[in-house]
Formats: structure tokens, C-alpha cells, sequence
């Protein structure tokens, strides 16, 4: 008689420019349907469990994660589970496994960690560098860097830390919070490079976060921004041994022809030496 199925909290990666989206969309490829539609050929999801994936952070179209999480109920021990996953699409990877109650809930994460990465070449630094102080450590109006928020009055959420990495072509604009709205790591972005240009100032960038003005931002481009880490104060689960061969020629290929992502697919893949390439 098999074992009874437990409840798993995976940690999950995908390179998201190849799905439209996470959540499942008839006709469309999207990080939900391809996971759900592997699942059910391998035998691996438990009777019960419709109406798709519990996820931490639905990523919107070619935004991509190193480390987001969802949970699945499978009857696999850990290690088999993640090798089983690790077959299911050659741009998705899983690396850790963490038994959890049937009460958790995989959208109770204590913190989340963006970063964007920007082209680092005839850049003003020092002028982004000037706005963290209004971001990091504080408590800001989201409804500019957001949609379909209420208009009337301001939409607070806390922001734990902001900064600013060099790198050697590229620098990353890195935001961690308890939660984000949709589009606000994109939006930001956006001020701040709108900012840097000379276009917006820092007095009405101030305001806006303040909650005394609004403003009209842009979206700025989804492929460049990689949901890094989801904190849930658990301790460490069962890691992935190896990544598929799929998973393998799928990365080499991508850093080999692809310049400007590079960086990107680099960072990507810090979630342990087993998924590196090669």
C-alpha cells in the first residue's frame, strides 16, 4: 500500500521569457499550466487537489524567479519529488522541498526580494542612489506605482530594504518587502530612471511616495526583473542533487547565446552548484 501523500513546500525557479505569465490561460503557455499539465502526465497530482497551484508570488508575463514557492501534495519522498519536477520543462527548476501542516499557507511569506537589473553603461548612480533613503525603511503610498487601487486616500505598504549592486555591465536595483502590489518593482523602476533622465522630479517623487501627488509611470521591461527569494522564517528542507540534462543543455544554450542576458541567467541559477550548467 503506497504511502499517504504529504504536503510539500517547494522552492522553484523559472527563466519567465519563455511563459506568458503564471496563471494557467487557455491557449497560452504560462508557468501554471505547464507545471499542472507535466504533473498530470507523471501521475503526480492527488485527487482533490483541482483549481491550480497555491504559489507565493504570481509573477506576470517574462518576469522570472530564482527562488518563488508553492505547495503540492504528493506521496514521493522529497529528493524523488524534486527529481520528478525537475523533468517537467527544461526552463523551470526546483530546489528544495520542506514538509509543512495542512494549515500552512504558502502566501503567509514573512518577506520578498526583487531585483531588476539595469544596463550599468552611462548611467547616473549616484542619482539613484539618492532616492533609496525615500524607499528603504519606510512606509510608502503604493498608488502610484500600481492599478486599480483606490483613489481617495493613500495605500500603504512597508518596504524592509532598497539598494544598489555593481556589476560589471549591469547594476540591480534590489527591493525587499513583506508583499507588493502588482507592477511596483516595474513602476519604480521606472520613477527612478525617470528621475535619473531629468524628467520627474525628486521633490514630486517624494510627494507621490508621501502620498500627496500622483503620478502616470510606465511599466518598465518584465525580462529584466527575477523574483529572488521568498522568506517564510522555515528551516532548510531537502535540496535538488542535480538538474536534468534538460534542464542543463536548456541554460547552457540560453548563457551561450544570449550577451545581454547573460548577467541575468547568471543570477538566475544561484540557487546551488547542482543547476548550474555544465
Amino acid at each position: 500500500m503506497p504511502p499517504p501523500p504529504r504536503r510539500w513546500l517547494l522552492t522553484f525557479g523559472y527563466d519567465g521569457r519563455s511563459f506568458a505569465g503564471w496563471a494557467h490561460q487557455p491557449g497560452r503557455r504560462t508557468v501554471e499550466g505547464t507545471l499542472v499539465d507535466g504533473l498530470a502526465r507523471r501521475g503526480l497530482r492527488v485527487p482533490g487537489s483541482e483549481g491550480g497551484l497555491a504559489v507565493a508570488s504570481r509573477t506576470d508575463r517574462g518576469v522570472s524567479a530564482r527562488a518563488n514557492a508553492l505547495t503540492l501534495r504528493s506521496s514521493l519522498p522529497a529528493l524523488a519529488l524534486l527529481r520528478a519536477l525537475n523533468g517537467l520543462a527544461p526552463e523551470v527548476f526546483f530546489t528544495e522541498a520542506r514538509e509543512v501542516e495542512e494549515s500552512f499557507h504558502v502566501r503567509s511569506a514573512t518577506a520578498r526580494e526583487y531585483h531588476y537589473f539595469e544596463p550599468r553603461d552611462g548611467r547616473n548612480l549616484p542619482r539613484w542612489r539618492a532616492l533609496l533613503p525615500l524607499l528603504s525603511g519606510q512606509r510608502i503610498d503604493v498608488r502610484s506605482f500600481s492599478r486599480g487601487l483606490p483613489s481617495d486616500r493613500p495605500v500603504w505598504r512597508p518596504i524592509d530594504r532598497v539598494r544598489i549592486v555593481e556589476g560589471e555591465a549591469h547594476f540591480r536595483f534590489e527591493i525587499r518587502a513583506p508583499g507588493f502590489v502588482w507592477g511596483m518593482v516595474r513602476k519604480l523602476v521606472s520613477a527612478f530612471r525617470a528621475v535619473e533622465q531629468g524628467a520627474l522630479s525628486h521633490e514630486d517623487l517624494t510627494a507621490a511616495i508621501e502620498g500627496r501627488k500622483r503620478l502616470s509611470l510606465p511599466l518598465a521591461e518584465p525580462e529584466r526583473l527575477l523574483l529572488w527569494e521568498v522568506e517564510f522564517g522555515l528551516p532548510r528542507g531537502t535540496l535538488v542533487d542535480r538538474a536534468s540534462r534538460g534542464q542543463q543543455r536548456y541554460f547552457r544554450g540560453e548563457l551561450e547565446a544570449s550577451a545581454v542576458h547573460a548577467p541575468f541567467l547568471a543570477e538566475l541559477l544561484e540557487s546551488g552548484p547542482s543547476l548550474k550548467p555544465g
